[in-house]
């Protein structure tokens, strides 16, 4: 994968009971939040147990649990008999894998073995929220909202910058908090809006710098969506869709295909529009900020 040996590693789980080998101490928020999400798209991050080795967590003091959903990662996790350390099948900072074609792309020839089981249900990876700190900090958004735990703790969880896509953490506090993740060969820029009530705004500013790009005789991808597609057909510019504005799970399970997609094209250069920071909009754009480098123009 060629991953910083400091970018912590999460512990995947098939029994809650195995939090409390793996972790100091279990706060009681930690296990209501088990009891409810797991198996589940959430990672726990608690102060470690002894039998927790420092590669593991990438020399910190804390571990990342989580107990997948999915059958076949559950099966495998039981069959083993022990928590398995594990990343996403790809090569560090290219687009997370979604199906079992992305990991061959990335990894074949590199792994003796790759299960297809099958596309991803939710697209993007676990939330992760430090259970160590008061109140809980959100490390990473993901599929599952920030506002759902909030109502299953029945306090507000903290959202530092970083969480938002807003720059990278000092440290590697928790995967994809410090190194640059989830990007397409080609440099991209995302297009964020103070109003999405006006979409026009939003067509006006991607198709000018697309004009920009392709004026220097760039091969421009467009990120867009559905309800803003139509108008785009005057440029020449690809323009790949990534699900409807009313319907962000889609856009959630679509987003690392289509920056594939991208990437396939051939293009030399992606705008992407940005989303409202609502529910599951805040883990997409912490994506699409981190896909870009953070080179974001803000209408």
């Amino acid at each position: 994968k060629r991953r910083p040996p400091d970018n912590p590693l999460i512990l995947h789980i098939c029994e809650v009971d195995q939090l409390f080998e793996l972790a100091n101490r279990v706060p009681e928020d930690a296990l209501k939040l088990a009891e409810k999400f797991w198996p589940g798209p959430l990672t726990l991050v608690l102060s470690k147990s002894p039998r927790v080795i420092k590669e593991v967590t990438g020399g910190l003091e804390k571990v990342a649990v989580r107990m997948p959903a999915h059958p076949v990662a559950l099966a495998l996790v039981k069959e083993v008999g022990e928590p398995i350390a594990a990343p996403s099948a790809n090569i560090s900072g290219r687009p997370s894998p979604t199906e079992a074609q992305h990991v061959i792309e990335d990894l074949y020839g590199l792994v003796e073995v790759i299960i297809d089981a099958g596309e991803t249900v939710h697209g993007l990876e676990s939330t992760i929220i430090d259970m160590t700190t008061d109140p809980p900090t959100l490390l990473r958004p993901g599929a599952l909202p920030v506002d759902a735990v909030e109502a299953a703790l029945g306090r507000r969880v903290a959202i530092p910058g970083f969480a938002r896509g807003l720059g990278e953490a000092e440290a590697a506090l928790a995967p994809g908090t410090k190194y640059r993740h989830y990007a397409p060969r080609a440099p991209m820029v995302v297009v964020e809006s103070s109003d999405y009530g006006d979409l026009s705004r939003v067509v006006a500013a991607v198709s000018e710098l697309a004009r920009e790009k392709m004026a220097e005789g760039l091969r421009v991808c467009i990120l867009c969506t559905e309800e803003t597609k139509p108008a785009y057909s005057g440029l020449q510019a690809i323009t790949l869709c990534l699900g409807s504005r009313g319907g962000v799970f889609s856009i959630a399970r679509r987003l690392f295909k289509v920056l594939r997609e991208a990437d396939a094209t051939g293009c030399e250069f992606i705008v992407a529009e940005g989303l409202e920071e609502r529910g599951l909009g805040l883990a997409i754009m912490n994506r699409l900020r981190k896909a870009s480098g953070f080179r974001i123009v803000r209408i």
